[in-house]
């Protein structure tokens, strides 16, 4: 199973919540794909973000289309039950943790192991209702739907060779409604083909908002 972490890429999800959740809080409904979200981390943190910047109410129409080609056909039950060892939680801030997190079978960080990494915890159902997970293979330039208010997919696209990211770029392009936003890796500039396409909202960060 691929191995990643609960706020892996703190700085990403903080200037998303600086210069573009301002911008889909005016939406009534807010659909975001998160392309490449692995067994969940990802997307719960998105969504986790979200959630600290909306009411209830506003929360209650976001949802985020988690989507992984899942060689292992694991990760759609593990981002449903929403349950995670305690070692991929421990980079979440704590108020964040102790917020949307409560232990499972009587277990906490303090007694499961000596650094409480056996533990399991379970993210909230408010959060977990907001992930949706479909098996999805980008090469097959498919878009899971259109009208999408953004694309977030980050340790993917260094996997491609340059014409299938520009051509699974292109898939993102089309699947964004007017002014959809694009946020991905930082090791993996835009390709000069779709560049154009494209204007940066953040010097020096790789979040997009679609053109033209």
């Amino acid at each position: 199973m691929a191995f990643t972490y609960f706020f892996r890429d703190g700085q990403t999800l903080d200037l998303i919540a600086e210069h573009i959740l301002p911008e889909l809080k005016r939406r009534r409904h807010i659909n975001v794909w998160n392309a490449g979200c692995a067994h969940g981390p990802e997307p719960y943190s998105l969504a986790i973000t979200i959630r600290e910047h909306m009411g209830h109410f506003m929360f209650r129409n976001v949802v985020i289309h988690a989507t992984d080609i899942d060689e292992s056909n694991l990760f759609g039950e593990v981002i449903g039950n929403g349950v995670y060892p305690y070692k991929e939680l421990q980079r979440i801030p704590r108020e964040l943790f102790e917020r949307y997190f409560t232990p499972q079978e009587g277990a906490d960080a303090a007694n499961s192991g000596e650094d409480g990494s056996l533990a399991r915890f379970r993210i909230s159902e408010e959060v977990r209702r907001a992930v949706r997970y479909k098996r999805h293979d980008l090469l097959s330039l498919q878009p899971i739907r259109d009208g999408l208010d953004m694309v977030m997919c980050k340790n993917v696209l260094l996997h491609f060779n340059h014409e299938q990211r520009i051509q699974v770029i292109q898939m993102f392009l089309d699947s964004l409604a007017a002014n959809g936003l694009f946020a991905t890796e930082q090791t993996q500039k835009m390709p000069a083909e779709v560049a154009h396409r494209f204007q940066q909202v953040v010097n020096h960060v790789q979040l997009f908002r679609k053109v033209g």
